[in-house]
C-alpha cells in the first residue's frame, strides 16, 4: 500500500485538533493510500521563528512530507485576508503541494455539529440533558467558537462543583475532534469546501487521486 504523508504547520499545539480532519479528507479521496500525519513542532527548537515564511522554511527543513498543510484561523479578520497571507508567505519557496487551512473564525467552530461526540468526549456519552448546538451552515457566524464549544462541553459533562471546576476544556476539545467519524457536514461551509478543493487539486497533480 503507497503511503501519503503529510505535515500540519500551526501556530500551537492545540491546532493539533485539525489531524482527525486531514485524516479523513485524505481517507476519502485515497482510500487505497495509508496515511502518515505529522505536527511540525517548531517551539522545541533553540529559536523558534516568529514569521510564517521563516516557520515554512524550517518545516521544510526538519520534516520530511508529501504534502504540507498551513492553519491559520481566519479570526477578526476575513477568509481572504488569511488565503493571500499564506500565499505571499509561500511565494518564492520550493514546496510540496501546499494547501491553506483558514477555519472560520476558529478550528473550535469545526467541531460544532457532533452532539454525540461531544457527550463522549466529555466522558458522558448517555447523557440526556438538553444540548443546543448551532446549525452547521451558521457556525462561522459565532463569535467565539472556542468558548462555545467549551461550555458546551461543561454542559455535556453533567459534572458540578469542583469536579466540574477541574474538567480541562482544551484537552477534551481534542477528544471530541478524535471522536467524529463523519465530517461531510462541513462540506457547507465555504472554507472547508476551500480547503478539500485545493486537496483535491493537489492530489490529482500528483496521481494520487484520478479525475472523475
Amino acid at each position: 500500500m503507497k503511503t501519503i504523508r503529510y505535515t500540519l504547520l500551526s501556530d500551537g499545539s492545540s491546532d493539533r485538533m485539525l489531524m482527525p480532519i486531514l485524516d479523513w479528507l485524505l481517507c476519502q479521496h485515497c482510500p487505497e493510500h495509508a496515511v502518515e500525519s505529522g505536527w511540525a513542532d517548531l517551539g522545541r527548537v533553540p529559536q523558534p521563528p516568529k514569521t510564517l515564511p521563516d516557520k515554512i522554511r524550517m518545516t521544510l527543513d526538519l520534516y520530511h512530507f508529501d504534502l504540507l498543510f498551513i492553519h491559520r484561523d481566519a479570526e477578526k479578520v476575513s477568509f481572504e485576508t488569511r488565503l493571500a497571507e499564506i500565499t505571499r508567505a509561500l511565494d518564492g519557496l520550493e514546496t510540496p503541494p501546499a494547501i491553506c487551512v483558514i477555519p472560520v473564525r476558529m478550528q473550535e467552530a469545526w467541531l460544532l455539529f457532533d452532539e454525540p461526540a461531544i457527550r463522549r468526549a466529555a466522558g458522558n456519552p448517555n447523557g440526556r440533558n438538553n444540548l443546543i448546538l448551532p446549525d452547521t451552515r451558521s457556525v462561522e457566524s459565532i463569535p467565539d467558537p472556542k468558548e462555545f464549544l467549551f461550555s458546551i462541553i461543561r454542559e455535556s459533562s453533567g459534572l458540578h462543583g469542583t469536579r466540574l471546576k477541574k474538567l480541562n476544556p482544551h484537552k477534551l476539545a481534542f477528544l471530541v475532534s478524535q471522536s467524529i467519524e463523519d465530517f461531510s457536514p462541513l462540506r457547507s461551509l465555504h472554507a472547508f469546501q476551500s480547503l478539500e478543493n485545493q486537496l483535491i487539486t493537489a492530489l490529482i497533480s500528483n496521481g494520487w487521486k484520478s479525475v472523475l
